[in-house]
């Protein structure tokens, strides 16, 4: 969450610029229209630190104080739209998946807008992603063998089973390792069965509960969501009641942190360390504009204005002294 914190406002600053007109330049007096007050001054902090993503223009009294991409920033960001296309298919399977998991194969728009970055939607899937018949997913359990060895590590090889990953130095004793490996073995119903024909009395739709959790956070391009995010979700996927006592109880799968100003809930599989394992078109995208930034730079801008007034309205005196 740290090491995200200045990519994003990079990306923010890179989405705004694009879709602002067709000069593809945002002028500085509204960042604070588009974003807030607080957010303006961030963003305008890297506008200043990354000169080799971000130029600015103007600063006469004809000509206000604008922000653009550098040229080869701009020649990056025209490969966004091919990215676009490949990602598609792939946020169309998403969106298919989601559908099937809800109750009743239906979910508000309100609620996937909510969840819209982490999915790789783009800002307007409505008009631009098309809903193809939904597919049906047969839950994948089968038979196993009870053996009598225990996994140290609480991972087994079975359809029922889920991949942990203990926290460094959590030392379990026999009698929780037993209970890890009857719940490893515990069968429940496909996560993508309608959640109405289950009883929600019984230990393997707890499980199920748990199942459901994972393929959430597995949709998302970097298996991660908020914990907001999550109880948004709660009525139309029947999510625990007491969300937070679940993911802290099986934290060999989910990982919950309060790093970045939010509690973020992160799938533990999916991550070697601090990088994600597996990117999407996009990710690799964004990884391949972020690398623009290289070491942070110290930029002094030199602005020329008759009018005063109009750099006090821009806000940038401080920020450029």
């Amino acid at each position: 969450m740290d090491l995200q914190k200045k990519p994003s406002l990079i990306l923010l600053l890179k989405n705004l610029i694009i879709t602002s007109n067709k000069t593809h330049s945002i002028h500085l007096r509204d960042l604070e229209k588009e974003v807030g007050f607080i957010q303006k001054w961030n963003l305008m902090s890297i506008i200043e630190r990354y000169p080799t993503i971000f130029r600015v223009t103007g600063g006469s009294r004809f000509s206000p104080i604008a922000v653009t991409l550098t040229e080869k920033a701009a020649r990056i960001t025209a490969e966004e739209a091919q990215v676009r296309e490949l990602m598609e298919p792939i946020v169309v399977k998403k969106l298919r998946k989601l559908l099937m998991m809800s109750l009743d194969c239906q979910v508000s728009l309100e609620t996937i807008k909510s969840i819209e970055s982490e999915l790789g939607l783009p800002g307007n899937f409505r008009e631009s992603v098309i809903e193809n018949d939904l597919p049906r997913k047969r839950s994948n359990l089968g038979g196993f063998e009870e053996g009598n060895w225990i996994a140290k590590d609480g991972n087994y090889d079975c359809p029922s089973a889920f991949r942990l990953n203990f926290p460094p130095g959590f030392r379990a004793n026999v009698c929780y390792l037993e209970e890890v490996k009857k719940w490893q073995k515990l069968e429940f119903p496909s996560p993508y069965l309608n959640g109405r024909r289950v009883d929600h009395a019984t230990p393997q739709v707890r499980k199920r509960m748990v199942a459901v959790l994972h393929e959430l956070l597995s949709l998302t391009m970097e298996r991660r969501m908020s914990t907001a995010q999550l109880d948004a979700l709660r009525a139309e996927y029947r999510l625990p009641g007491k969300l937070l006592l679940c993911l802290v109880k099986h934290h060999g799968i989910f990982y919950l942190t309060n790093k970045g100003g939010r509690s973020t809930v992160f799938l533990k599989e999916a991550y070697q360390g601090s990088h994600l394992i597996d990117k999407c078109p996009l990710l690799r995208f964004n990884d391949k504009f972020l690398a623009l930034s290289g070491q942070p730079l110290q930029l002094v801008f030199v602005i020329i204005s008759n009018d005063q007034d109009d750099m006090q309205e821009d806000g940038v005196r401080d920020i450029l002294k």
